[in-house]
Protein backbone atom coordinates (compact mmCIF):
# COMPACT_ATOMS: atom_id res chain seq x y z
CA UNK A 1 0.00 0.00 0.00
CA UNK A 2 1.42 3.37 -1.07
CA UNK A 3 0.40 6.12 1.20
CA UNK A 4 1.06 10.16 0.73
CA UNK A 5 1.06 13.12 2.71
CA UNK A 6 2.01 16.59 1.83
CA UNK A 7 1.12 20.04 3.64
CA UNK A 8 0.22 21.70 0.53
CA UNK A 9 0.12 25.73 1.75
CA UNK A 10 -3.21 26.38 0.18
CA UNK A 11 -5.05 23.75 -1.80
CA UNK A 12 -5.62 26.56 -4.81
CA UNK A 13 -2.08 27.72 -5.20
CA UNK A 14 -0.62 24.69 -5.17
CA UNK A 15 -2.85 23.52 -7.91
CA UNK A 16 -1.35 25.91 -10.00
CA UNK A 17 2.40 24.63 -9.17
CA UNK A 18 2.71 21.21 -10.31
CA UNK A 19 -0.27 19.22 -7.93
CA UNK A 20 -1.77 17.38 -9.99
CA UNK A 21 0.94 16.53 -11.65
CA UNK A 22 2.61 14.76 -8.44
CA UNK A 23 -1.16 13.26 -7.71
CA UNK A 24 -1.46 11.52 -11.06
CA UNK A 25 2.32 10.56 -10.98
CA UNK A 26 2.46 8.83 -7.51
CA UNK A 27 -1.08 7.06 -7.92
CA UNK A 28 -1.43 6.95 -4.08
CA UNK A 29 -3.46 4.46 -2.44
CA UNK A 30 -4.20 7.22 0.09
CA UNK A 31 -3.29 10.77 -0.16
CA UNK A 32 -3.51 13.04 2.90
CA UNK A 33 -3.64 16.35 2.62
CA UNK A 34 -2.38 19.46 5.57
CA UNK A 35 -3.12 23.35 5.34
CA UNK A 36 -5.82 23.15 2.24
CA UNK A 37 -6.58 26.71 3.28
CA UNK A 38 -10.28 26.66 1.66
CA UNK A 39 -13.98 25.50 1.76
CA UNK A 40 -15.53 22.82 -0.03
CA UNK A 41 -17.12 24.47 -2.33
CA UNK A 42 -13.69 26.59 -3.18
CA UNK A 43 -12.25 23.69 -4.84
CA UNK A 44 -13.42 21.53 -7.34
CA UNK A 45 -10.97 18.94 -7.31
CA UNK A 46 -12.15 15.24 -8.56
CA UNK A 47 -9.41 12.25 -9.55
CA UNK A 48 -11.36 9.60 -11.22
CA UNK A 49 -11.11 6.41 -9.17
CA UNK A 50 -11.10 8.44 -5.76
CA UNK A 51 -13.50 9.35 -3.23
CA UNK A 52 -12.18 13.02 -1.24
CA UNK A 53 -13.37 13.73 2.26
CA UNK A 54 -12.56 17.44 2.77
CA UNK A 55 -12.42 18.94 7.13
CA UNK A 56 -12.14 23.13 6.51
CA UNK A 57 -11.27 25.57 9.39
CA UNK A 58 -14.19 27.77 10.59
CA UNK A 59 -12.34 30.64 9.64
CA UNK A 60 -11.97 31.12 5.87
CA UNK A 61 -8.77 30.68 4.16
CA UNK A 62 -6.56 28.95 7.19
CA UNK A 63 -5.73 25.46 8.14
CA UNK A 64 -7.87 22.54 6.81
CA UNK A 65 -6.93 19.22 6.07
CA UNK A 66 -7.87 16.91 3.25
CA UNK A 67 -7.91 12.83 2.09
CA UNK A 68 -8.42 11.28 -1.08
CA UNK A 69 -8.95 7.29 -0.92
CA UNK A 70 -8.96 5.09 -3.49
CA UNK A 71 -9.91 2.29 -0.82
CA UNK A 72 -13.98 3.02 0.04
CA UNK A 73 -13.39 3.72 4.03
CA UNK A 74 -15.72 1.59 6.72
CA UNK A 75 -16.61 5.37 8.22
CA UNK A 76 -14.89 8.92 8.39
CA UNK A 77 -14.67 10.80 11.24
CA UNK A 78 -14.07 14.47 11.77
CA UNK A 79 -12.38 15.76 14.09
CA UNK A 80 -11.61 14.09 17.93
CA UNK A 81 -14.81 14.69 19.35
CA UNK A 82 -13.54 18.03 21.26
CA UNK A 83 -15.21 21.32 20.27
CA UNK A 84 -11.95 23.14 22.05
CA UNK A 85 -9.66 21.15 19.22
CA UNK A 86 -12.18 20.61 16.18
CA UNK A 87 -12.78 24.22 14.66
CA UNK A 88 -9.84 24.15 12.54
CA UNK A 89 -10.50 21.38 10.45
CA UNK A 90 -7.08 19.57 11.76
CA UNK A 91 -7.69 15.99 11.98
CA UNK A 92 -9.89 13.65 9.47
CA UNK A 93 -9.65 9.51 10.73
CA UNK A 94 -10.25 6.57 8.11
CA UNK A 95 -11.51 3.83 8.91
CA UNK A 96 -11.00 0.28 7.10
CA UNK A 97 -11.24 -3.58 8.02
CA UNK A 98 -7.71 -4.14 9.59
CA UNK A 99 -6.39 -0.11 10.40
CA UNK A 100 -7.34 3.19 11.41
CA UNK A 101 -5.82 6.41 8.81
CA UNK A 102 -5.60 9.81 10.42
CA UNK A 103 -4.18 12.46 9.11
CA UNK A 104 -3.21 15.62 11.43
CA UNK A 105 -2.09 20.00 10.75
CA UNK A 106 -0.92 20.16 14.18
CA UNK A 107 -1.06 23.73 15.56
CA UNK A 108 1.99 25.54 15.35
CA UNK A 109 3.03 27.72 18.59
CA UNK A 110 4.04 30.59 16.65
CA UNK A 111 6.53 33.21 16.98
CA UNK A 112 6.58 34.48 20.27
CA UNK A 113 5.34 30.78 21.86
CA UNK A 114 1.86 32.22 21.93
CA UNK A 115 0.05 29.08 21.14
CA UNK A 116 2.65 26.97 23.38
CA UNK A 117 0.11 26.32 26.25
CA UNK A 118 -2.69 25.43 23.86
CA UNK A 119 -0.17 23.16 21.69
CA UNK A 120 0.56 21.32 24.83
CA UNK A 121 -3.33 20.43 25.48
CA UNK A 122 -3.74 19.38 21.94
CA UNK A 123 -0.64 16.88 22.08
CA UNK A 124 -2.19 15.23 25.31
CA UNK A 125 -5.72 15.10 23.70
CA UNK A 126 -4.50 13.37 20.69
CA UNK A 127 -2.28 10.77 22.03
CA UNK A 128 -5.40 9.93 23.98
CA UNK A 129 -7.24 9.61 20.86
CA UNK A 130 -4.39 7.63 19.17
CA UNK A 131 -4.20 5.11 21.85
CA UNK A 132 -8.22 4.53 21.80
CA UNK A 133 -8.01 3.87 18.09
CA UNK A 134 -4.65 1.98 18.84
CA UNK A 135 -6.71 -0.13 21.12
CA UNK A 136 -8.84 -1.44 18.59
CA UNK A 137 -6.72 -1.94 15.32
CA UNK A 138 -3.20 -0.55 14.44
CA UNK A 139 -3.14 2.89 13.39
CA UNK A 140 -1.19 5.08 11.02
CA UNK A 141 -1.16 8.78 11.63
CA UNK A 142 0.82 11.35 8.71
CA UNK A 143 0.77 15.24 8.60
CA UNK A 144 2.73 18.38 9.34
CA UNK A 145 2.95 17.70 12.85
CA UNK A 146 4.93 20.82 13.30
CA UNK A 147 7.63 19.83 15.60
CA UNK A 148 11.40 18.60 14.36
CA UNK A 149 11.98 15.82 16.84
CA UNK A 150 15.33 15.42 17.59
CA UNK A 151 18.69 17.65 16.20
CA UNK A 152 19.48 15.47 13.47
CA UNK A 153 15.65 16.65 12.19
CA UNK A 154 16.22 20.67 11.41
CA UNK A 155 19.63 22.24 9.98
CA UNK A 156 20.26 24.34 12.81
CA UNK A 157 19.75 22.45 15.86
CA UNK A 158 21.69 24.69 18.59
CA UNK A 159 20.38 28.40 16.73
CA UNK A 160 16.25 27.53 16.94
CA UNK A 161 16.39 25.18 20.35
CA UNK A 162 13.36 27.06 22.14
CA UNK A 163 12.00 28.66 18.72
CA UNK A 164 8.71 27.34 17.48
CA UNK A 165 8.80 23.64 16.61
CA UNK A 166 11.91 23.13 18.37
CA UNK A 167 11.25 23.64 21.53
CA UNK A 168 11.97 21.21 24.60
CA UNK A 169 8.05 21.25 25.32
CA UNK A 170 7.30 19.94 21.80
CA UNK A 171 10.17 17.46 21.57
CA UNK A 172 9.16 16.33 24.81
CA UNK A 173 5.38 15.34 23.88
CA UNK A 174 6.79 13.69 20.64
CA UNK A 175 8.59 11.56 22.58
CA UNK A 176 5.55 10.80 24.65
CA UNK A 177 4.29 9.74 21.62
CA UNK A 178 6.74 7.59 20.26
CA UNK A 179 6.89 6.22 23.80
CA UNK A 180 3.18 5.02 23.91
CA UNK A 181 3.78 2.58 21.24
CA UNK A 182 4.21 4.72 17.86
CA UNK A 183 7.14 4.37 15.68
CA UNK A 184 8.28 7.71 13.39
CA UNK A 185 8.62 5.54 10.38
CA UNK A 186 11.51 7.27 8.93
CA UNK A 187 13.47 7.26 11.64
CA UNK A 188 13.07 3.45 12.33
CA UNK A 189 14.51 2.94 8.83
CA UNK A 190 16.62 5.81 8.77
CA UNK A 191 17.78 6.60 11.70
CA UNK A 192 21.33 8.03 11.41
CA UNK A 193 20.09 10.28 7.71
CA UNK A 194 21.05 13.73 7.99
CA UNK A 195 20.10 16.45 6.13
CA UNK A 196 16.44 14.71 5.55
CA UNK A 197 13.93 17.44 5.48
CA UNK A 198 10.09 18.06 4.73
CA UNK A 199 10.24 22.15 5.19
CA UNK A 200 12.42 25.00 4.02
CA UNK A 201 11.58 28.85 4.96
CA UNK A 202 10.68 30.66 1.84
CA UNK A 203 13.54 33.34 2.63
CA UNK A 204 17.38 33.45 1.99
CA UNK A 205 17.00 30.42 -0.59
CA UNK A 206 16.83 28.27 2.22
CA UNK A 207 15.34 25.47 0.16
CA UNK A 208 18.45 25.97 -2.13
CA UNK A 209 20.77 25.24 0.65
CA UNK A 210 18.77 22.80 2.25
CA UNK A 211 18.37 24.65 5.21
CA UNK A 212 15.44 22.93 6.22
CA UNK A 213 13.28 20.73 9.20
CA UNK A 214 11.71 17.78 9.31
CA UNK A 215 8.17 18.13 10.14
CA UNK A 216 5.94 16.08 8.54
CA UNK A 217 5.44 12.60 9.25
CA UNK A 218 3.75 9.14 8.92
CA UNK A 219 3.67 7.62 12.47
CA UNK A 220 2.85 4.27 13.07
CA UNK A 221 1.34 1.53 15.84
CA UNK A 222 4.51 -0.17 16.89
CA UNK A 223 2.54 -3.17 16.50
CA UNK A 224 2.91 -3.15 12.73
CA UNK A 225 6.66 -1.58 12.52
CA UNK A 226 7.84 -4.15 11.04
CA UNK A 227 5.79 -4.15 7.90
CA UNK A 228 6.97 -1.09 6.93
CA UNK A 229 8.59 -1.49 3.20
CA UNK A 230 9.72 2.22 2.77
CA UNK A 231 9.71 5.61 3.95
CA UNK A 232 10.09 8.16 1.56
CA UNK A 233 10.58 11.92 1.41
CA UNK A 234 9.91 13.92 -2.04
CA UNK A 235 12.64 16.62 -1.91
CA UNK A 236 12.18 17.15 -5.33
CA UNK A 237 8.55 18.44 -5.42
CA UNK A 238 8.13 21.64 -5.35
CA UNK A 239 4.86 23.80 -5.23
CA UNK A 240 4.93 24.11 -1.27
CA UNK A 241 7.52 25.07 1.58
CA UNK A 242 6.63 21.76 2.38
CA UNK A 243 7.38 18.53 0.31
CA UNK A 244 5.78 15.29 0.12
CA UNK A 245 6.76 12.38 2.24
CA UNK A 246 5.28 9.03 1.61
CA UNK A 247 5.23 5.64 3.35
CA UNK A 248 4.53 1.93 1.74
CA UNK A 249 3.69 -0.54 4.16
CA UNK A 250 2.19 -3.81 3.78
CA UNK A 251 -1.44 -4.42 5.27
Amino acid sequence: MNLISWNVNGIRACVNKGFIEFFKEVEADIFCIQETKCQPEQVDLQFEGYEAYYYSAERKGYSGTAIYTKIKPKSVTYGIGIEEHDKEGRVITLEFDNYYLVTIYTPNAKRELERLAYRQVWEDEIRRYLLKLDSKKPVIMCGDLNVAHQEIDLKNPKSNRGNAGFTDEERGKMTELLQAGFVDTYRYLYPNQEEAYTWWSYMGRAREKNIGWRIDYFIVSDKIKTQIKEATIYSEVYGSDHCPVGLEIEL
